[in-house]
């Protein structure tokens, strides 16, 4: 458990302006965000438009991490959807060396019951090899994982770990963290309310903005966990209006544009997302410019 207290970050799959998997650029993220200081690496979560691609480019991203990242941090595996039997089907046949743990994100669009979900983890649970970090996200799954629900499972499955909570909502999460059992890892999936969380007893974040921003972010995670309040606050508000930048034309449009202005890789995106406009790159490039 204690591999995931503190940073992780949500990778994103840069592409070149022909929309194929730029390796390079990836491996230069990868090695960026690890010597910034974060804990670990999240591969093929939403923010690597995993949606979109092919099952031979999530290798390709898969192989590119795990090489660049050469057993320096713990990485968590994205392994999820809205079909129980196809997500059960790949934590069987999968291979999952060098893996620590998988993110597993609740069935979308389906919309189902609190029951439905957690018979969904329960089959998820019972298939995977390694520890599974369930992934609750209203905004994208149209429904809500509530705290009972979390609860139950983690009282029921020793190998559910932990959730990544990103409903955007801290009363939601203090109410798991007051009930759940003492080594279960409440982790944010919210960037602007990550330190909030830690502060109420959270493990940490899986982030986007760490990736842009990691020494600085993952540094503000850590003293939290630490109880040093005023120096992790001092940070979060450094970094605040970068957040909600990031975010506000969508996600990872954001994140690759700040990577597009530090020099890491292109800021292209594949659709139905779209690059942010001109107004808002420029303000990125302000920040990342005072920031220093």
């Amino acid at each position: 458990m204690q591999s995931f207290l503190g940073t992780g970050v949500a990778l994103v799959t840069p592409f070149k302006k022909d929309f194929s998997v730029d390796t390079e650029a990836l491996t230069r993220i990868v090695n960026f965000v690890i010597e910034g200081g974060v804990e670990y690496l999240v591969v093929l979560g939403t923010t690597a438009e995993t949606a979109t691609l092919t099952n031979d480019e999530k290798e390709l991203v898969i192989a590119t991490i795990a090489a660049a990242n050469n057993g320096r941090v713990p990485m968590v595996l994205g392994v999820g959807g809205n079909n129980t039997a196809k997500v059960v089907e790949e934590l069987k046949t999968r291979n999952f060396a060098g893996f620590s743990a998988i993110l597993s994100v609740s069935p979308y669009y389906n919309k189902p019951t609190q029951e439905g979900i957690y018979q969904h983890f329960k089959a998820v649970a019972e298939a995977s090899p390694i520890p599974v970090i369930i992934y609750n996200v209203p905004g994208r799954t149209a429904s809500n994982m509530l705290p009972n629900t979390v609860l139950r499972l983690a009282k029921d499955f020793k190998n559910i770990i932990g959730i990544k909570e990103a409903a955007g909502d801290i009363v939601q999460a203090m109410k798991i963290i007051q009930d759940k059992p003492e080594d279960f890892l409440v982790i944010s999936g919210d960037d602007m309310i990550t330190l909030p969380m830690v502060l109420a007893g959270g493990a940490g974040v899986i982030s986007v903005i760490g990736e842009g921003f990691p020494k600085e972010f993952s540094e503000m995670v850590r003293l939290g966990l630490n109880k040093k309040v005023k120096e992790a606050y001092h940070l979060h508000y450094k970094l605040a209006d970068s957040i909600d930048m990031i975010f506000e034309q969508g996600n990872p449009a954001g994140i690759k544009e700040v990577f597009k202005h530090l020099g890491l890789s292109e800021n292209t995106v594949r659709l139905p997302l779209v690059n942010v406009d001109e107004n808002l790159s420029e303000r990125l490039a302000n920040f990342i410019k005072n920031l220093g």
